[in-house]
């Protein structure tokens, strides 16, 4: 009876033993498809947009180039263009580092938020910014997320509002960061951004506003975006700034 107690202890880690790596090697083979799947992306991001890119950047260097050296004012918009081309270009590298990399980040956060603000007074955009509450660090993703919501609105906002103004608000308090972005609407016949201008050709759905929902969802979050009364339009997204017990 000992010799057959001890050699079914010996089967069943055997048996264990072979569970274990059988649930190492599929673990292992997640992670290669996973890896492959990011490089894969990777290289599709780098050929179908860094080239775009560069081209945007020298396009709008030789522009510049060309107005200075004429002894002509550089439009404003055109410094835009060439400081966004840039900007992207510099994301666009970041995100091929990460999805080239094995951990997940990305460089943005709210650190550059008066970079953003900057281009986009360049581009014509008059915008407000307001803080309140304690400003201080974030969680990695609650601080890219903030920036990318801020980003996405005042994109429609220039897009789609005209000559319209825009606030951005961040409220900061112990358990949540408040990111509110407004404009009042008043450009090209007070249309709300988001709206499409009149005979403008359809750009699809609203993917900036999915990426929105889809990133404040992540975080446990919640999100609000819509006309406001009295014309222009809103978005509020409230994030939790504390890791869940």
């Amino acid at each position: 009876m000992a010799v057959t107690f001890g050699m079914w202890q010996l089967h069943l880690r055997e048996v264990e033993q072979r569970a274990e790596e059988a649930e190492r090697t599929k673990d292992e083979a997640a992670r290669r498809r996973a890896v492959e799947e990011r490089l894969r992306i990777a290289r599709e991001l780098h050929d179908s947009l860094t080239h775009s890119i560069s081209v945007i950047q020298v396009q709008a260097g030789v522009a510049v180039h060309l107005a200075r050296k004429r002894g002509e004012e550089v439009p404003p918009a055109l410094l835009a263009i060439q400081e966004a081309g840039a900007d992207a270009a510099r994301e666009l590298r970041a995100t091929l580092q990460v999805l080239r990399s094995a951990e997940d980040g990305d460089s943005s956060g709210l650190g550059q938020l008066d970079s953003l603000v900057a281009r986009a007074r360049a581009a014509g955009l008059p915008v407000t910014v307001a803080v309140t509450g304690a400003e201080r660090p974030l969680p990695p993703d609650v601080d890219q997320a903030a920036y990318r919501i801020v980003q996405e609105a005042l994109t429609n906002v220039s897009r789609h509002a005209g000559k319209a103004c825009a606030s951005v608000r961040l409220r900061y308090t112990p358990d949540t960061l408040t990111v509110q972005v407004d404009d009042d609407g008043k450009g090209d016949g007070a249309r709300p951004a988001g709206a499409r201008p009149a005979g403008a050709r359809p750009a699809g759905p609203g993917l900036g506003l999915i990426g929105m929902r889809e990133r404040v969802s992540a975080l446990g979050g919640r999100l609000h975006a819509g006309p406001r009364d009295g014309g222009g339009f809103q978005v509020r997204a409230e994030l939790p700034v504390r890791a869940p017990s």
